[in-house]
């Protein structure tokens, strides 16, 4: 590990002072990514700003128009657990709770997680090149090990996926991120949060580099009972997805007046499809999943060693959308798929 000096401002505007006049800083919360990143030598920031002291960042609010504001500070265990989640976005808890382990989700942060890393082997491995460390430096994962990467929206300098259970719930739920940075505040759409690779595979966000994450707003309309979040692995512990499918229905009469479906582990930010989702107002199911499923995974791009996540997000898909219809939700303390 680098050296570097450490600070604990109190105050949004403290933090984001410290973080200018030191450029080569980072901001730390939970750190169960950073931290990591600092061991493997592949981050080394000279100074560290410590935001855990930060005032007004760690609660949970109802907004007026019916919505839910949770803090940048706010645990994932806590978002979680809060009866409001709960009740109202439950696809958002069920998602935290395919995540990490216990111990990592009550420390990990509702920012943190927003900005942790892509995930990809070259990229934890400072010994070798990688784009997203060096850009210009190539992308070894496209010749070499690629198996857990991206199928959809990668480039020539990056196939890395991103690895968040909760921002794939995020993204179909359609939250705003709220920032502040020297400018002032800004809302972020969730859809607009993460960046594809393109030509600069080292900005995983558009977040500006004199700004903070300081809430996430979710919409009044969480889906109740017609969603889920259905996360496929190598174990049904502590692994990142290979595929995972978060989905929100709005059904009346039996048919799906309104969707929202976004993909996991497939691609360098979480996946949706628009186009995709207006094709199942007014269905059912059955023919209607099967084209949705094929709409979502059009342009997919295999790399040598993964194309079995194109049938295997194929099938998930499908399923997860029965699931959500029926109102079914998969069950994250009991694996077994629904």
């Amino acid at each position: 590990m680098n050296r570097f000096s450490y600070a604990r401002p109190d105050t949004v505007a403290g933090a984001l002072t410290d973080r200018t006049e030191h450029p080569g800083g980072r901001f730390l919360a939970g750190g169960t990514n950073l931290v990591d990143l600092i061991k493997y030598n592949v981050e080394r920031p000279s100074r560290l700003v410590d935001i855990n002291r930060v005032a007004g960042l760690g609660q949970i609010e109802e907004t007026e128009g019916g919505g839910l504001r949770i803090g940048a500070l706010v645990t994932n265990s806590a978002v979680a657990q809060d009866a409001r989640v709960a009740a109202g976005w439950p696809l958002l808890a069920s998602a935290i709770l395919a995540g990490a382990t216990p111990q990592l989700r009550n420390a990990a942060t509702t920012g943190g997680n927003l900005l942790q890393r892509t995930r990809c082997y070259y990229f934890y491995d400072a010994a070798t090149p990688c784009n997203k460390r060096e850009p210009g430096s190539g992308c070894p994962a496209i010749p070499g090990v690629n198996r857990i990467h991206a199928i959809l929206g990668a480039s020539q300098h990056c196939i890395a996926t991103h690895p968040s259970d909760m921002c794939v719930a995020l993204a179909a739920l359609e939250a705003v991120i709220r920032v502040t940075g020297s400018s002032g505040e800004r809302s972020i759409p969730m859809a607009n949060f993460h960046r594809l690779p393109g030509d600069e595979p080292q900005r995983d966000t558009t977040l500006d580099p004199d700004e903070i994450v300081t809430s996430v707003e979710l919409p009044p309309n969480g889906f109740g009972p017609h969603h889920t979040y259905l996360k496929l692995r190598d174990r049904h512990s502590y692994a990142f997805a290979l595929v995972s499918v978060a989905v929100g229905l709005e059904m009346e009469e039996g048919r799906i007046s309104r969707a929202r479906i976004a993909l996991g582990g497939v691609a360098h930010k979480p996946w949706r499809v628009p186009e995709a989702e207006e094709l199942l107002v007014g269905k059912t199911g059955g023919a209607a999943f099967e084209e949705a499923a094929e709409r979502i995974l059009r342009g997919a791009r295999p790399q040598s060693q993964n194309g079995f996540k194109i049938e295997l997000a194929r099938g998930a898909i499908g399923r997860a959308l029965a699931q959500a219809a029926a109102g079914t939700p998969q069950s994250q303390t009991d694996k077994r798929i629904a």
